[in-house]
């Protein structure tokens, strides 16, 4: 009986311990987390700075950006960025064919939520 009581106290304090660090973790806090590029022309690539703070009590630290596709091309902060401290993830579209898009870029990070998506969308015409 001891042992377990001995066993339960260990697990719980492993748990405190494990839930106060995940309160300390950077995390995100985006302005916008989509967006909607709206009609743009064919062949004029458009830009889109998606900004965010770290509103965690560590440093974040961004380690990719990935795109679905070699059309959409991420540019990010890739220093660490400090607690309250801003950061930018650019993303450029090369508007190269013609109709509806969609796309997901995968942000990668030591945040609480280590794997984040944004998105922009639009339509590209010809005219």
């Amino acid at each position: 009986m001891k042992k377990l009581i001995a066993f339960c106290l260990i697990l719980l304090g492993f748990i405190t311990v494990s839930a106060m660090r995940a309160d300390q973790q950077p995390d995100f806090k985006f302005e916008k987390e989509t967006n909607d590029f709206g009609k743009i022309p064919q062949g004029k690539p458009v830009s889109y700075e998606f900004k965010f703070t770290n509103t965690g009590d560590q440093p974040l630290i961004i380690s990719n950006v990935e795109s679905t596709c070699g059309c959409t091309v991420p540019k990010y902060t890739s220093t660490p960025i400090k607690k309250g401290d801003t950061g930018i993830i650019t993303v450029t579209y090369n508007a190269a064919a013609p109709g509806a898009f969609n796309k997901a870029l995968t942000i990668k990070s030591n945040a609480k939520t280590p794997v984040k998506y944004i998105y922009i969308k639009g339509s590209v015409s010809t005219s």
